[in-house]
């Protein structure tokens, strides 16, 4: 174990729901719930409000509604996210060479590595000075652990949620640790700590007295040895430099499974062109196409196809996407869509286009081989990166009609940026306001007034102090 408490662990506090409070001003102090919004929609992040009421992160979307009818249930905004967690990231990559993401807002960093700390007080001021920069840069908490371990330190982060830091002095760790459940050491599962109690051990302090040999017995010993060292406060994991992504992939869980074969193939190349939008904004190209598809009866089905190099052009991408979708059985219905990109690399093959649409000429002579039809300008829903896809050409069905999802993003000829309240009966609600305004006015519009669009993101940098 380490002498001195130089492990930090940075948790931001209810990261998802804190960035649309402070992206909202009419949602501060109000219980917040981003995820999924349709019935089998579950909960990504709960705001502290939200959270008095029960409602937790993986819990199902509709039970939240039951818990709590009156929150604020909104679509996640990852462009978003990312963009602030990044900010963050960086105020931590100048603690120190040895950052480790774990999350979006999830991160250990070695402060003696980069020479921020190397005692307990030189530990708790970096640790302070990080919390205070956090706030000044995006307007939102984290809370933060220090220890002498990665175990330790993610701990310490959890006790002192939210907005506050805690430091395990050298010495006092299993003090610390013997009161609280078993449950609270990483690898201590439901079923695990099932077998704990029935063994009559319920915390930590009761493991640690159990004994190596007794744990071993019990669970085996590679799970009993690492849970008796566990316990006695030992874990001498380092904390390892963030690793490049292998894989960039979206999806999307629909409210009711999806039969009509043309609506199937839309959402397919929507998924694409999103999924190309977030390859280039991480600065990569990727080799292989993987096409995910949930059927009504839950089974999964993963299908992909190799390029001969990297790309990141969104046709080459819906082409291949559209060539994968043909050869799966869709006619009993489709729950999940997915489309990634793996074997990311940091350059592309430029003929890589040309060699799709040649494939796809080459297999044209079976149906299994088809793309998206084409239609005067190209490929169906062919745009710039980052757009949403064109309606299907005529003569392959009708485009879905126009959708707001609550918590999305516009912006009005008249009235300036907003976002969606809600939408329904052929109306959407809309409240404008921006980070660092007032509450502002809600107004309701057509839902295809064509005055109203969507619009990118505000960033949350460089907003007044809401106080």
């Amino acid at each position: 174990m380490r002498a001195a408490p130089t492990i930090l662990h940075l948790d931001m506090d209810a990261f998802y729901a804190s960035v649309e409070q402070a992206s909202k001003p009419s949602l501060r102090g109000k219980a917040v719930i981003v995820g999924g919004l349709g019935p089998r929609g579950v909960v990504a992040t709960a705001s502290y409000e939200a959270r008095r009421f029960g409602v937790h992160s993986a819990m199902p979307t509709a039970q939240a509604r039951r818990l709590c009818p009156n929150g604020a249930y909104l679509i996640p905004r990852f462009s978003l996210y990312r963009e602030v967690s990044e900010l963050v990231m960086g105020l931590l990559r100048d603690l120190s060479p040895l950052v480790e993401p774990l999350s979006l807002d999830e991160a250990f960093v070695d402060l003696e590595a980069g020479g921020a700390a190397f005692d307990s007080a030189g530990a708790r001021a970096a640790g302070e000075r990080l919390r205070a920069d956090i706030t000044a840069l995006t307007g939102l908490s984290g809370s933060v652990g220090l220890a002498g371990s990665k175990m330790l330190a993610k701990i310490a982060s959890e006790e002192a949620k939210p907005d506050g830091l805690l430091l395990i002095a050298p010495g006092t760790e299993r003090a610390l640790l013997a009161p609280m459940p078993v449950r609270t050491l990483p690898g201590v599962g439901p079923a695990t700590g099932e077998h704990l109690r029935r063994a009559g051990i319920t915390t930590v302090g009761e493991l640690a007295e159990a004994g190596e040999d007794e744990l071993v017995r019990m669970v085996g010993r590679a799970h009993g040895v690492g849970l008796h060292r566990m316990a006695l406060g030992l874990d001498d994991r380092p904390v390892v430099a963030e690793r490049d992504a292998k894989s960039v992939s979206v999806e999307d869980t629909f409210d009711v499974d999806l039969h009509d074969r043309v609506r199937i193939r839309y959402e397919v190349q929507r998924l694409a062109d999103r999924c190309t939008g977030r390859l280039r904004a991480s600065g990569h190209s990727g080799r292989t196409i993987v096409l995910k598809v949930r059927r009504y009866d839950f089974s999964t089905l993963t299908r992909s196809e190799t390029l001969r190099g990297p790309t990141d052009d969104p046709a080459v991408v819906r082409e291949a996407a559209a060539r994968l979708l043909e050869g799966v059985d869709t006619t009993g219905g489709v729950r999940l869509l997915g489309v990634g990109v793996t074997g990311l690399a940091d350059y592309t093959q430029e003929d890589l286009f040309a060699q799709a649409l040649a494939t796809a000429g080459a297999e044209g002579a079976g149906p299994g081989a088809q793309g998206l039809e084409e239609g005067p300008a190209g490929p169906a829903g062919e745009g710039a990166p980052g757009q949403p896809p064109a309606p299907a050409p005529e003569g392959a069905g009708t485009a879905p009609a126009r959708h707001w999802s609550a918590g999305t993003d516009v912006h009005h000829a008249v009235y300036g940026p907003g976002w969606v309240q809600g939408s329904g009966l052929g109306r959407v609600t809309v409240r404008f306001e921006q980070p660092g305004s007032p509450p502002g006015r809600v107004r309701t519009f057509l839902l295809d007034d064509p005055e109203l669009e969507p619009s990118d993101p505000l960033p949350l940098v460089g907003r007044e102090d809401p106080s």
